[in-house]
């Protein structure tokens, strides 16, 4: 009776209403959906992969490749291979280092040889965008011969290197130092109707600075011009790095005026300019950097603090301090760089040439005139007199810049030095003064001052401050 009822039921008008149940649906992942189909297609997935249309991006390509590391890393490079290719994505540098590091490319260099002859027992459909996917892994992983056997490899599949492709390989060749393979390639591109570009000649210009061989990375300025590329200023400044990298420095201040009158997209910038400098401050030179910093402001070239404390530095080191404070006015009155900047370097500067007396000068005068001297330039002061056993002098220094809020970045490590040279030598009361500001800026004792701080003020019976230093120790 019961169950004769139920047909009636469902076949009335009747109507349930907010149902309890629903049906169970759920939504496959993007990536969910990719991993699926390379499961059941393990035999030319591209194919299988093409047909799936699911969004592409960088979550779903890293997780599809983090399911297959652990036992398909051939499936998984052959997907990354594959979604290198898609209109609408493109792999990151970010990317290309995860698979490298995923798949441990640099200790599975085999995975190019085994992912290339899948592709021809399967019969796969291969492009010249396919090759530069595996080259941009090779360059990722810094493998050179990966990389031109990769190159080598594309005549099999009927596919014609370009230039970007031959300049991948020539770089790689040129950071390892293989010049003569490198020019090997660079010829060959010749033979087959490609000519280097602006990135193939700066590649070649680096690396044989690297080595050594200026003539030829000079030569290659002439080569340029002869197919009608002209050097452009990233070509000059490379040539000029290398150049006072090897104490060539006249041949560098010919192509530094060399770059003066070209102008337009050659003109040198501060960077060039900069090398130039360095390289005669370290061969003791630096009046005639003088000449080269002025020369740079003509041409509209502000220098940065890089310059100025390399000229500093020279200029110290040659005993030039009235050239120096000379410099420092003139620089300070272009406003390229600070009063603080400039006199931080200078104090470093007389401090790595033992003349303390001289920076603690300069470190009164520039607080006199309200001139911060930076966290470094303070650190290093302090640092130095408690070396010399001058800790008070140190603690006093230290309080001076306290006071006028100049401690923003100081070394944390000073605070111990300071704590500890002030226990040894009995100054509790400053000592105090020390522990407390840092009790207060949350600073912990450095791990090997600790015990001495501690043993110290108990043998001077200051039970109370030592408390506060093992809590702070072991905080």
């Amino acid at each position: 009776m019961a169950s004769s009822s139920i047909p009636r039921f469902l076949s009335s008008g009747v109507r349930l209403k907010n149902p309890t149940f629903s049906l169970p649906f759920t939504t496959l992942s993007s990536a969910e959906k990719y991993w699926t189909h390379l499961q059941k297609n393990v035999s030319n997935p591209e194919k299988a992969l093409n047909t799936v249309g699911a969004p592409l991006d960088i979550s779903c390509v890293n997780e599809v490749l983090q399911r297959c590391a652990p036992n398909q890393p051939l499936l998984g490079l052959r997907f990354f291979v594959w979604a290198g290719l898609q209109a609408n994505y493109r792999h990151s540098s970010y990317m290309y280092a995860k698979v490298c590091k995923l798949f441990r490319i640099n200790r599975n260099r085999q995975v190019f040889d085994d992912v290339i002859e899948a592709y021809r027992v399967e019969g796969c459909l291969v492009s010249v965008k396919t090759f530069k996917v595996l080259l941009n892994l090779c360059k990722e992983a810094k493998l050179a011969d990966e990389g031109l056997w990769v190159l080598r490899k594309m005549k099999e599949f009927n596919c014609r290197p370009d230039t970007t492709a031959y300049n991948v390989v020539i770089r790689l060749f040129c950071e390892k130092g293989k010049m003569d393979v490198a020019a090997v390639l660079m010829r060959e591109m010749g033979l087959i109707d490609l000519y280097p570009d602006m990135i193939t000649y700066v590649a070649m210009i680096k690396g044989f600075c690297d080595v050594g061989r200026l003539e030829d990375a000079c030569g290659l300025f002439k080569v340029m011009r002869r197919h009608g590329c002209s050097p452009n200023v990233v070509a000059y400044a490379t040539l000029v790095d290398g150049l006072c990298r090897f104490s060539k420095v006249e041949k560098a201040l010919e192509l530094l005026e060399e770059m003066e009158k070209e102008g337009g997209e050659c003109k040198p910038n501060t960077v060039t300019y900069t090398a130039v400098i360095q390289r005669l401050c370290e061969d003791g030179r630096s009046m005639e950097a003088l000449q080269v910093l002025d020369q740079m402001v003509v041409c509209g070239c502000a220098p940065n603090r890089v310059t100025l404390s390399t000229l500093i530095k020279g200029l110290c080191t040659e005993g030039c301090l009235e050239e120096t404070y000379k410099l420092i006015d003139k620089v300070v009155a272009g406003g390229s760089v600070s009063n603080g900047e400039c006199y931080s370097s200078l104090m470093l500067s007389l401090l790595q040439n033992q003349k303390l007396d001289e920076a603690e000068k300069l470190s009164r005068r520039m607080l006199a005139s309200d001139v911060k001297p930076d966290g470094l330039a303070s650190s290093t002061l302090i640092r130095r007199l408690c070396l010399e056993g001058r800790v008070l002098d140190g603690f006093r220094f230290y309080d001076e810049i306290e006071k006028l809020g100049y401690l923003t970045s100081i070394d944390s490590d000073i605070y111990s030095i300071l704590l500890a040279g002030l226990c040894r030598e009995s100054h509790l009361v400053e000592a105090a003064t020390l522990a407390r500001l840092m009790i207060k800026k949350g600073i912990q004792p450095k791990t090997p001052y600790v015990d001495d701080i501690i043993e110290y003020l108990k043998n001077s019976g200051n039970m109370e401050l030592m408390a506060h230093i093992a809590r702070m120790g072991r905080s």
